[in-house]
């Protein structure tokens, strides 16, 4: 007769396993240290077997039941229930395993080297701050594009639009990492997912124009700050190479005899090394700043922290202090320098390769080469037109395009 609740609760413990069957293969085992298990009894092919299902009360008859039913059916597809359960759990725990957030630390971890050090840490930052609190423990095959979508809207609403697109860009580049992995089918962040945000407007960085440098080199020579600063600005103006790249200089990377500066590609924006030809203002004035700092790592240490380079924010302020502001910033500089040499008549290859721009398509391939020396010439008369305009002196290119 079938099972009941009533019947297991009061069947007391006997010295050896007491055994009630219920129905089709299920029954429970009594044990003599009062255990009351679950086991369901099957056969495929010839060979008799026994499943365990769970104890009693914590698997309760109706559940038992429902237990038994859902293995037969695997019995008769040839399955044992046993095996079946074990390749759940194996899924279960690869799953745990394959959480968004462990495979965007491993996609992070891989690419790491790809970016400098400040971009690894944005990016670090506003994944753990932005998303993995939302679906870093969700399997991402879990995760859907309504979860993205609701994070860079989230994002966005904050005010950060351009931080919600990178997420976005940086969600989509975990995904293709989870499909190459076979950890993924599809790409929540690809599709019309990419049109959910409007980017803000594109703040430009205006070049100075002929008129308006001699005033900034006046206002540079005139500044009362610290002569590191007052040294950075103005081989900025005559190197047009990236803040960053400038901040950061090392000793090391100067060869002044040879009148060049080898910035590795860790450095650099674009993860290649860079040749910066210097001309002999340009030296003058790291052989003035090498009496400052020349026994210390950095060209421009930073006073506060120690072991450090110069904050970001140093240039701008001294721009600021110079009634710069909302006009020109440090960047400024490279759009400076390329207006003015194209204007010039330089080659626009010796430019770009100096401006260390990424080349693509044809370009790309005539653009591997360095052109040093015709960039040493170039780097030269632009230093020569600097120090001409700062004394006043009506400046006639020296290039023409064929």
């Amino acid at each position: 007769m079938p099972l009941t609740d009533t019947r297991i609760r009061n069947t007391k413990v006997a010295l050896k396993p007491i055994k009630i069957t219920d129905a089709r293969g299920l029954y429970i085992e009594i044990r003599p240290t009062g255990a009351k298990l679950w086991r369901y009894r099957y056969r495929i092919g010839s060979k008799e077997n026994v499943f365990a299902i769970g104890e009693y009360p914590d698997v309760n008859l109706a559940d038992a039941r429902q237990a038994r039913d859902d293995a037969r059916k695997l019995v008769k597809r040839g399955i044992h229930p046993a095996h079946d359960r074990s390749a759940r759990t194996a899924e279960q725990i690869a799953a745990g395993a394959n959480t968004f957030e462990c495979v965007a630390k491993e996609w992070l971890a891989k690419r790491e080297r790809d970016w400098t050090p400040k971009n690894y840490a944005r990016m670090n930052s506003a994944l753990e701050r932005e998303v993995f609190p939302q679906i870093g423990r969700l399997p991402i095959r879990s995760v859907t594009p309504a979860h993205i979508l609701q994070i860079i809207r989230r994002v966005d609403e904050a005010g950060a639009p351009t931080v919600a697109i990178l997420i976005r860009q940086w969600c989509f580049r975990i995904f293709n990492h989870a499909i190459a992995t076979l950890r993924a089918d599809s790409n929540p962040a690809a599709g019309e997912i990419r049109n959910a945000v409007t980017p803000p407007p594109t703040k430009n960085h205006p070049p100075l124009t002929r008129t308006e440098i001699p005033g900034l080199l006046t206002a540079v020579g005139g500044y009362g700050g610290e002569q590191t600063t007052k040294i950075a600005l103005l081989l900025l103006l005559h190197t047009f190479v990236r803040s960053a790249e400038l901040r950061g200089a090392e000793w090391t990377e100067f060869d002044l005899a040879r009148a060049e500066w080898r910035i590795p590609a860790t450095r650099m924006k674009m993860r290649s090394p860079h040749i910066v030809p210097l001309s002999t203002q340009a030296v003058d004035l790291l052989r003035g700043l090498q009496k400052l700092t020349g026994n210390q790592k950095y060209l421009f240490p930073n006073s506060r922290t120690p072991g450090s380079y110069m904050a970001s924010t140093t240039l701008n302020a001294a721009l600021v202090r110079l009634g710069c502001k909302g006009r020109f910033s440090p960047h400024g500089f490279r759009a400076t320098a390329s207006t003015m040499l194209n204007e010039m008549g330089f080659n626009s290859d010796w430019i770009e390769r100096q401006l260390a721009h990424k080349a693509r398509g044809v370009r790309a391939v005539y653009n591997r080469a360095e052109y040093l020396t015709e960039r040493q010439r170039m780097m030269q008369q632009w230093s020569d037109m600097l120090a001409a305009l700062a004394e006043g002196a009506q400046v006639i290119p020296l290039y023409r395009r064929a």
